[in-house]
């Protein structure tokens, strides 16, 4: 049997995602990472250096000498990146957001199945195996909450926290649902840019279906949760501890047929006692660790090969990203008082100038740097 030729990769990106990207496929060995793709001289050529690929500053210099590319660049260069890529029949796995706006996500779209080239969005939380411990009794789910929050990382300061967050939630919430956008209302607010830190978005879909969706990029904690209820039972996901408490009701819950009302006091505290163990008995489960992010490039890789759809398209990614343009049309039309509207709610400090001030502020300095004695 011949030997399967290796597939030329290049990772584009060499931030703190697309190291993670490029180590991996250079662990491969049905992989040849032929190079490490980055403006910035000292960062391409560590990642380079370190994979065993060669460092170049542009990713139109890699074109014809490459099979497939990892985009992990900001989002903003995504769209001519990738539209460059796909041109020259490059396979591209572009991480999420697929696109800064929908227009270039259709334009992505089109271009890769007009190629026939495999475009896949890097939505990890796909392969993470707590969600996909829970999909068995979750389907047709009824009402979906989610909570997603960090540190403010100093990463994806080019979007807010709907594109930089969210959108992981709304691309899950779609692959529950299954049904088209209803309503959508939303706010956020603005910390330290521009952009939104906070936000929370309400959706509802055509089957009546509602999620209700935070994300905060500027707390103290680290929290990626889903709570999901569906006909045959409750699902608790924790994404970052990578497991899953299920609640399956007893029948007599599901069939309406347990009366708790005009209890007698011996028959409540009994039920107190009881009432989880006997009607919503329900388990923990730890999934086998699992890398997804190797689990994700393993679905590139094999999408390639086989000539089939990754689990996350470029379609999937499109309507994530629709979804959160809706929440971000929303955010920025919401009023709060005063006539304020979107996610700067709060009016810019008023303070009255001195005469001795100028319209511009002199610049600040930081303040030396002490160096430690001896």
């Amino acid at each position: 049997m011949a030997p399967v030729r290796k597939l030329r990769m290049a990772v584009i990106g060499a931030g703190r995602l697309g190291s993670f990207h490029a180590q991996k496929l250079a662990a491969r060995q049905d992989v040849q990472l032929v190079a490490v793709v980055d403006p910035s001289p000292a960062a391409r050529d560590r990642l380079a250096s370190a994979c065993g690929a060669e460092a170049l500053a542009h990713h139109k210099a890699v074109l014809g000498q490459i099979d497939a590319a990892v985009l992990a660049a900001p989002t903003f260069l995504h769209f001519a990146v990738g539209m460059d890529l796909l041109r020259a029949g490059v396979h591209c796995l572009i991480e999420k957001p697929l696109a800064a706006r929908l227009d270039e996500a259709d334009q992505l779209v089109d271009l890769a199945r007009q190629q026939g080239v495999v475009l896949q969005v890097g939505h990890i939380e796909r392969f993470n195996p707590a969600f996909e411990a829970a999909l068995p009794l979750v389907r047709n789910p009824k009402y979906i909450e989610a909570v997603r929050a960090s540190p403010y990382t100093f990463r994806s300061t080019d979007i807010g926290a709907v594109l930089d967050l969210m959108i992981h939630d709304i691309e899950l919430v779609l692959a529950l649902t299954h049904a088209s956008v209803r309503r959508v209302e939303a706010l956020g607010l603005s910390v330290l840019g521009g952009h939104e830190d906070a936000a929370n978005a309400r959706i509802e879909f055509s089957n009546g279906c509602v999620a209700s969706l935070s994300v905060c990029r500027v707390g103290y904690e680290a929290v990626r949760r889903m709570h999901i209820w569906a006909p045959a039972g409750f699902a608790s996901i924790d994404f970052a501890a990578r497991k899953v408490r299920l609640v399956r009701p007893s029948p007599e819950v599901l069939q309406r047929r347990l009366r708790l009302d005009n209890l007698s006091p011996e028959e409540i505290e009994y039920w107190k006692a009881h009432l989880a163990e006997q009607h919503l008995p329900n388990e923990e489960i730890q999934p086998d660790a699992a890398d997804a992010l190797a689990l994700e490039l393993e679905d590139f890789i094999a999408s390639i090969r086989q000539g089939r759809s990754p689990r996350v398209s470029g379609q999937h990614g499109r309507d994530a990203l629709a979804v959160a343009e809706l929440v971000l049309e929303k955010i920025s039309s919401h009023v709060w008082e005063e006539g304020l509207v979107g996610p700067l709610a709060a009016p810019a400090p008023s303070i009255l100038p001195m005469p001795h001030w100028t319209e511009t502020p002199a610049p600040v300095e930081a303040p030396p740097i002490r160096k430690a004695a001896g």
